[in-house]
């Protein structure tokens, strides 16, 4: 690829610079597959250069990963190390930044007990969940990106030749990201004004529901009174901004946790864990799910349900035009990351503090008085298509169109 080189030191630089916004003497923890050495290596360099202290590197292994989850006795599941999780919390007290590098293998964990997976997923969890609240409720900067992978590219690409998916998805990946323009830090700020206008217009409206039509969907989702749509970038509780994912075309909310009826239906696979779910929905009463069905996936889909109380309800719902630029390239990535921002989602568990006006502030108790969900889980999942009807009801009980046809229809 012309220019390779140059590209990924751009993309390093956005992870770094924009992404994460370095500051200086801070720590940096980098989580990363170990088939990303090159790019690793750029983003430890410009962390450095950004005036970090310490730039600190956790590899993992997906075939290592898959011969644990084979081999291990079920015990192996059930505990966590202290050391990680010590760890962990060192850094979150020690105000570091997070960069997770994404690139999961969608069918890694396929055939395996979906109830050993359940209960790592828990586990893991449970052992960090001070660690998972430093980062929903943006006490530290933590930025999430992608590079290639064989098997990731192999499901995105399985009719191109093996020696050609690997720069056929890094062309995808420098397009969506905004790499590859003539000044991408200028086209990340112009990307981020026009979110801010969405926001303004949602955070000045005030809508106290939202209404979803399309094929299999026909869902009424209320909103808290003080509830506040975030998008195009986040500040850490230091007063320092940052960008959570890269690529973003989101603006986001927190729905009020039993206000949600209805059924959704997903319109992306969802590969959690390492293995897939497709073609299903979700039904909800007073905000519980009470049904839910899958074609491909179930009983993954169940683990995740079931996971806490928290876990049978919404934490999010986010608002993504049909027509994104990772939306026009006519691809499914197998990878939340990419498919969440083509298209409008809900998560279920865990709401954000910073979607409610001072709630970083309050507690937990405090926050769910307020209609915010608390779970060990977050787990988005896609609902968008060119389908896509949604209104928005303002407080005296007119509608608005937001969405027509899967766009913005203001």
């Amino acid at each position: 690829m012309e220019n390779f080189k140059k590209l990924l030191d751009n993309y390093a630089s956005i992870a770094i610079q924009f992404g994460l916004n370095v500051q200086k003497n801070q720590d940096v923890m980098i989580f990363a597959p170990i088939e990303s050495p090159e790019f690793v290596r750029l983003a430890v360099k410009k962390a450095y250069e950004a005036g970090a202290k310490n730039v600190f590197v956790e590899w993992s292994d997906e075939p290592t990963t898959r011969i644990r989850f084979e081999s291990a006795p079920d015990a192996a599941f059930e505990t966590y190390p202290n050391w990680q999780k010590q760890t962990y919390q060192e850094l979150v007290d020690a105000n570091a930044a997070f960069l997770y590098i994404y690139s999961p293998n969608p069918e890694l964990l396929k055939g395996i007990d979906p109830a050993r997976i359940a209960t790592w997923q828990k586990t893991n969890a449970t052992a960090n969940k001070k660690f998972m609240d430093a980062k929903i409720g943006a006490v530290v900067s933590w930025t999430i990106v992608s590079v290639p992978t064989e098997a990731w590219a192999a499901k995105i690409f399985p009719d191109l030749p093996e020696d050609e998916r690997i720069e056929a998805l890094w062309q995808q990946i420098f397009t969506i990201t905004r790499t590859n323009q003539d000044d991408p830090s200028v086209a990340w700020q112009k990307h981020r004004d026009n979110l801010s206008e969405k926001l303004n217009y949602f955070n000045e409206k005030r809508f106290k529901a939202l209404h979803y039509r399309a094929p299999g969907t026909d869902l009424s989702l209320e909103l808290p009174a003080e509830h506040l749509w975030v998008g195009g970038g986040m500040t850490n509780s230091q007063g320092v901004p940052f960008q959570p994912n890269i690529p973003t075309e989101e603006i986001f909310t927190m729905p009020l946790a039993t206000g949600v009826n209805g059924t959704v239906a997903s319109t992306k696979p969802l590969n959690y864990a390492g293995n897939l779910i497709d073609h299903f929905s979700v039904t909800f009463k007073d905000g519980r799910i009470i049904d839910y069905q899958a074609e491909q996936g179930y009983e993954t889909l169940k683990q995740i349900i079931e996971t806490d109380e928290g876990s049978h309800f919404l934490g999010e719902v986010s608002l993504v035009p049909f027509h994104s630029p990772i939306s026009e390239t006519h691809l499914i990535f197998y990878n939340t990351l990419f498919d969440e921002n083509a298209s409008c989602h809900l998560a279920i568990g865990a709401s954000y503090p910073f979607n409610y006006r001072g709630g970083r502030q309050m507690s937990e108790a405090e926050l769910k008085e307020k209609g915010a969900n608390s779970s060990t889980t977050h787990v988005d999942f896609m609902v968008g298509s060119a389908e896509l009807e949604i209104d928005g009801e303002l407080p005296s009980g007119a509608r608005i169109a937001i969405f027509r046809n899967g766009d913005w229809a203001i």
